[in-house]
């Protein structure tokens, strides 16, 4: 799911479409800047990034760490994360 999918559920009233929403945009990103990661470890970016690569690194894994938290919340409180 891209992120431009997910605005109808970003903009719904049920909190668990609210939930979902964010999950696929954390995972969305997640996969992005991992992608990213490595043409940046490989020297295949288009661009220079300005932040070094140990510090876009260490985002990645508190993001994925947060992917994580929010996949046992969902478990926890029963919220279907199917696309």
């Amino acid at each position: 799911m891209k992120l431009k999918d997910t605005v109808k559920l970003m903009t719904s009233s049920d909190y668990e479409d609210r939930f979902r929403a964010e999950y696929y945009q954390l995972h969305e990103r997640i996969t992005k800047l991992s992608e990213m990661l490595y043409k940046y470890k490989y020297k295949l970016l288009d661009f220079t990034p300005k932040c070094n690569y140990d510090i876009l690194y260490k985002q990645l894994k508190y993001m994925e760490h947060y992917e994580a938290t929010l996949g046992a919340r969902a478990i926890i409180e029963g919220i279907d994360l199917k696309e």
